[in-house]
């Protein structure tokens, strides 16, 4: 199965897993309102059997940010409402139908970054800068870069970003928390697919609650956000997956945590 847009790619070559690709590379895949309705589109249209997504581009760059040809015309109004479409279209991401695996290369800026930072891992090869130049153009974060970026790096490393135009590159995005796993030149796509297999394996109401409960957990007072966790742990621990996996840890059929070389 798969489906294609001029500006956006949806394959499943896996079972479980989707593939979903920024095509956009003349424009080192800005985006553009157009490609903005296609994520959207993508991530509401996915199936109840994906289990798992790769988000990834096609072309030298991951996402150059918001193509700003199309910004000079707006009016305040249209500006708020051209902010909440990418809200919209970044929250199917981050609260859609299955965890999202981002493979970053290249430019990871602006509103490129933001999009990254609603999916929920983050893989980078030794190309891959990030940046926020929003500062230096006149603008702000208009994709929910304000909330979920500075739950990765903290609001003042991202004051820096924005106020000095600073760029970060992948060693140090990965000692900032920006990303999870680094990976050789042309790893990337490997080292998602591998994330989103172990993924998909996964309970899926154990994923539910992991991408769905957790971020909210964390935006609570800790009283109301140890009460939620109490609930979602016994509707998790209740499900027949969940039961049937702990069976099988007790019979010595499960495997064992350790460390990977």
């Amino acid at each position: 199965m798969a489906s294609s847009e001029p500006l956006l790619h949806v394959t499943h070559p896996e079972p479980g897993i989707a593939h979903i690709e920024l095509d956009r590379q003349a424009k080192r895949n800005a985006i553009s309102d157009d490609l903005i309705a296609a994520i959207d589109r993508a991530f509401a249209a996915l199936s109840t059997e994906v289990r798992a997504v790769v988000l990834s581009a096609r072309g030298q760059h991951f996402c150059a940010g918001l193509d700003l040809s199309e910004l000079s015309e707006r009016t305040v109004a249209e500006g708020i409402w051209h902010s909440r479409s990418w809200h919209a279209a970044f929250e199917r991401v981050q609260f859609g139908r299955a965890p999202v695996v981002a493979v970053l290369h290249g430019a990871v800026v602006g509103g490129g970054l933001e999009l990254a930072a609603s999916a929920h891992i983050r893989v980078a090869e030794p190309n891959a800068i990030f940046g926020l130049p929003e500062g230096q153009r006149g603008l702000f974060v208009g994709g929910g870069g304000s909330s979920r970026i500075p739950q990765l790096i903290g609001h003042a490393r991202m004051t820096d970003m924005m106020l000095t135009g600073r760029v970060l590159d992948a060693d140090e995005a990965l000692a900032a928390g920006l990303v999870q796993y680094k990976v050789g030149a042309g790893e990337g796509l490997d080292k998602g697919f591998a994330l989103a297999r172990r993924i998909a394996a996964n309970a899926p109401l154990s994923n539910f609650a992991v991408q769905h409960a957790l971020p909210r957990i964390a935006g609570m007072p800790q009283a109301e956000g140890l009460f939620v966790e109490s609930l979602m742990a016994a509707i998790a621990q209740g499900d027949d997956a969940a039961k049937q996996r702990l069976q099988d840890f007790l019979a010595g059929r499960a495997a064992k945590v350790r460390k990977e070389a």
